[in-house]
């Protein structure tokens, strides 16, 4: 079938259209890519960073049942009652977590205390390690998922939900209720992190970070 001059100036015209929006598009989709790989990069370096200047804390229950619930808090209460009366002031993360290397045998022990005393003959085995964490919001901070340093406390098999905080800076609620922390502890953290990374864990931010300490 033969096309006018006019059809042919038309479809020519729409195609190139449709040329000119698809390499929009597609700049479009690569400045996007771009751009997500770059903050994904920021979010990777901050998080290693980050990670460098902190000992997170983690206390596992035997299961998700009622009572192996209540008797993790009671290990929490008495292995953060344990590091507030015997930790030395530290100077940096790597410290607290020397600090604390060296005493897991009296953390256990405090653990099985705790746990006797509430009738439980559950084990305890404590050991600080490296561990993957997803990303956690705790009071007005978020962490960003990846690998920390972390003084892990296991009761018996260590198949229920844990309870989780940071020791070092000290970033414990001191009013759970209201989601409180520390101001020195916070303060210390703010020392260790450029104003913008700061900025970037608060959960005002559009990307967040949290935590705790006791």
């Amino acid at each position: 079938m033969c096309r006018s001059f006019s059809d042919r100036l038309f479809i020519k015209r729409n195609a190139e259209k449709l040329i000119f929006l698809f390499a929009v598009l597609t700049a479009s989709l690569v400045t996007v890519i771009g751009f997500r790989q770059v903050e994904a990069a920021g979010r990777q370096e901050l998080q290693e960073h980050l990670a460098g200047q902190v000992l997170r804390f983690h206390v596992i229950a035997n299961s998700d049942s009622g009572e192996d619930q209540e008797l993790k808090l009671q290990v929490r209460d008495a292995v953060l009652d344990y590091f507030a009366d015997e930790m030395p002031e530290s100077g940096d993360a790597s410290q607290a977590a020397a600090w604390a290397r060296q005493h897991t045998d009296e953390i256990e022990e405090v653990g099985r205390r705790a746990l006797a005393e509430a009738g439980s003959d559950e084990t305890v085995n404590a050991a600080v390690t490296t561990c993957f964490f997803p990303d956690r919001t705790y009071g007005d901070m978020t962490f960003p998922a990846g690998n920390y340093e972390a003084l892990r406390v296991e009761i018996g098999a260590a198949e229920g939900h844990n309870w989780w905080c940071v020791l070092y800076p000290n970033l414990c609620f001191l009013d759970s209720t209201n989601a409180v922390m520390p101001d020195e502890g916070k303060q210390k953290l703010k020392n260790v992190l450029t104003e913008e990374e700061y900025s970037s864990i608060t959960a005002t931010s559009s990307f967040k970070i949290g935590w705790f300490f006791w």
